[in-house]
């Protein structure tokens, strides 16, 4: 009996055990967690999503410091979600932090500026928008100047009385768009507007280095020595104001290549009185001796008084639209009688004719730059003479035949004429051609019009000499070499 009540006792004891702890498992709560995921991936689960935000923003007092910013927060691409569980197998913030810190940089709060071109688009990072505002405008004042910038944006340019320049329109030709985000701490974040200002104009890869000028270097010779523009050279050296301005021996001066990150137009209007040399006129008279030559009027040059807009994108003149030309003091050309009738096939090595109407403007000259069309560095082989407008003459600079008349998809319409005294002449960008291959010219005869046939920003001439048959071992000069002084200012 006795053995019998203690089986009792037990059966009992295990029953109310059992309903206990029964009882209890549905009693239990399930408590709130956080799962961590980044990009996507599940890295842990955490107990405090505050917690984790502020042991990132403590931990990185380094980044704090480098971008001056209150706040450090978690990698683009980080999600914490709540989740509702009865496990308790967590992990620490610790933990969590140091799985995020292998993968993924951390991100401050700052601003990013868009840039689109076509159909390329390229992103840079600030800590605050007032850089981007400070650099762009840094930027446009390099290419047009401080103070001209300010008069223009406060409308206070001295109007033009007889001669001098306005500026009409100053903008960035490029889509750009600026807006707050998170900026991963990998990415190149700017703190500074003129460093901004440097990658703007330059890149990132900027080749900066420096020349010491030696006795008889020039501007133009130092520019074409060292492969880039004299406008690039007067980008590197803001000090020197003009591509006229001297050098002395021993002086140090910065080369580098720019490489820009935008494009700044800038439509100008110009009144300038420009020099217009006169022609030789060549007259053929049978009472002369074959050989022999008289002048019978000696040339004078006179001054026409130009209005002008001029288009410049990053410093280069891209194009000149003539708007009026008053004649301040007449051109007297110099006539020479030529003793022979028949026009001879062997131009002059004495004197060169000019190739265009007054009026010009040189808007590219010989050597190397950056092509507005194509975008690459180059060495542009000629000069370009604008602002002559559009259907104007193009006169042949010397006696010859035309050995070319033809047309390529870069410089378009274009005639070449063998010289036969070892010079070539090469005219691209002609609207028209006047004459045709095997033809003989004289010097001054029109032989096309100038036009925007190729690659062209507007209307000019592309004008090379050539020392040799042209791509067969020939070589171009600068042309500016072969004429008279006054053709250089």
């Amino acid at each position: 009996m006795k053995k019998f009540i203690q089986i009792i006792l037990v059966i009992g004891i295990s029953c109310f055990a059992f309903w206990l702890g029964f009882g209890q498992e549905q009693k239990r709560e399930p408590n709130s967690y956080y799962n961590v995921f980044l990009d996507g991936e599940l890295i842990g689960t955490i107990n405090s999503k505050s917690k984790l935000e502020k042991y990132i923003n403590v931990q990185n007092e380094f980044i704090k410091n480098k971008y001056k910013v209150d706040t450090v927060y978690s990698p683009n691409g980080l999600e914490i979600e709540k989740t509702i569980s009865y496990t308790n197998e967590i992990n620490t913030i610790e933990e969590v932090y140091n799985k995020i810190k292998e993968k993924k940089a951390f991100t401050i709060k700052g601003y990013q500026l868009t840039v689109k071109e076509s159909n390329d688009q390229q992103v840079i990072y600030a800590v605050e928008k007032s850089i981007f505002e400070n650099s762009l405008r840094k930027t446009i004042e390099i290419f047009v100047g401080a103070e001209n910038y300010l008069n223009y944006v406060n409308d206070k340019q001295s109007e033009i009385k007889e001669t001098g320049k306005k500026l009409e329109n100053v903008y960035i030709e490029n889509d750009k768009t600026i807006r707050e985000t998170y900026i991963s701490t990998d990415e190149i974040i700017y703190t500074d507007a003129d460093d901004l200002s440097q990658y703007l104009i330059f890149g990132k890869d900027m080749k900066k280095r420096e020349y010491i000028v030696k006795v008889g270097d020039t501007i133009s010779a130092i520019a074409f020595n060292n492969k880039i523009s004299i406008e690039e050279f007067l980008l590197s050296n803001p000090d020197i104001k003009s591509s006229k301005s001297l050098l002395f021996a021993g002086q140090t001066v910065q080369i580098a290549e720019t490489s820009p990150q935008i494009k700044i137009v800038v439509d100008e209007y110009v009144v300038e009185d420009v020099e217009v040399t006169y022609q030789t006129i060549e007259q053929y008279d049978n009472t002369l001796a074959i050989g022999n030559n008289r002048v019978v009027q000696e040339g004078s040059n006179g001054t026409d008084r130009i209005s002008k807009t001029v288009t410049k994108v990053n410093g280069t003149i891209t194009n000149v639209n003539t708007e009026s030309k008053v004649e301040m003091k007449p051109t007297v050309n110099k006539v020479v009688l030529i003793g022979q009738k028949y026009i001879p096939t062997v131009g002059s090595l004495a004197s060169w004719g000019w190739p265009t109407d007054g009026g010009w403007t040189i808007s590219s000259y010989y050597g190397y730059r950056i092509n507005p069309i194509s975008g690459a560095r180059e060495l542009h082989n000629g000069i370009d003479i604008a602002g002559t407008g559009y259907g104007s003459n193009i006169y042949a600079t010397n006696n010859g035949v035309v050995t070319t008349a033809s047309y390529n998809y870069v410089n378009g319409n274009y005639v070449i004429i063998n010289h036969n005294n070892g010079y070539y002449t090469y005219y691209g960008h002609m609207s028209q051609m006047t004459v045709q291959e095997g033809q003989t010219v004289a010097r001054g005869e029109v032989i096309g019009y100038v036009g925007t046939s190729g690659w062209a920003t507007g209307p000019h001439l592309h004008y090379t000499i050539y020392i040799g048959v042209p791509y067969r071992g020939g070589y171009e000069i600068d042309p500016l070499t072969v004429y008279r002084w006054e053709f250089l200012f």
